[in-house]
């Protein structure tokens, strides 16, 4: 008896905890006596396929990928931290407790940063300088000189040179056919499709 039970318990309790739901929310609408369902979608975008003339334009689009994909996400954290910097700056209003506070401010992001920063390769560093300029509409150069000021803006400029980098670059994906291939990589990435 005591086994019939366990076996009829088995049967029905398994089955409807099972059924739980998918995670899926579904705003429905009423229209008269019809309820309709609706899901938002995100946008999905379609490209020609990639032709490549050689292994040379492959091997640069799938690095061009692999540098985008590491790199956007940290132009996107600068943005927000330079947007959150200002505002807060904005409420100092004392020179003297805004060099204090970018001081202590810097300390605390090249602790947290700087692994992640030292790892990228200069190829992505490049790429990072790029992306700084489309997501802050401001160069390398500009965002140094505007925090730290004109000289240290000048002494990393010279240093970028040195290993054949500018800190003057910006984006340009109307004129530039790279910047234009980086910026489609982007819209996929961002989209979910690469």
């Amino acid at each position: 008896m005591r086994k019939a039970l366990y076996i009829v318990l088995f049967l029905f309790v398994f089955p409807f905890s099972a059924l739980r739901a998918d995670g899926v929310t579904v705003i429905a609408q009423v229209n008269g006596a019809d309820t309709v369902g609706m899901v938002f979608l995100r946008d999905l975008y379609v490209y020609p396929p990639m032709r490549f003339k050689n292994k040379r334009q492959e091997r640069f689009y799938w690095r061009t990928v692999r540098d985008v994909k590491k790199t956007l996400p940290y132009a996107k954290l600068i943005a927000y931290e330079m947007h959150k910097t200002d505002s807060i700056l904005l409420t100092i209003g004392d020179d003297k407790e805004q060099k204090a506070y970018m001081r202590k401010y810097e300390r605390q992001l090249f602790r947290k940063y700087e692994k992640s920063f030292r790892g990228m390769t200069a190829r992505q560093g490049f790429m990072l300088m790029k992306l700084v300029d489309r997501e802050c509409n401001q160069t390398s150069y500009e965002v140094i000189k505007y925090y730290k000021g004109g000289f240290v803006a000048f002494f990393w400029q010279g240093i970028a040179k040195l290993f054949g980098n500018d800190l003057k670059v910006q984006f340009d994906a109307e004129m530039n056919a790279e910047d234009k291939i980086v910026e489609r990589i982007i819209t996929l990435v961002e989209a979910g499709q690469l």
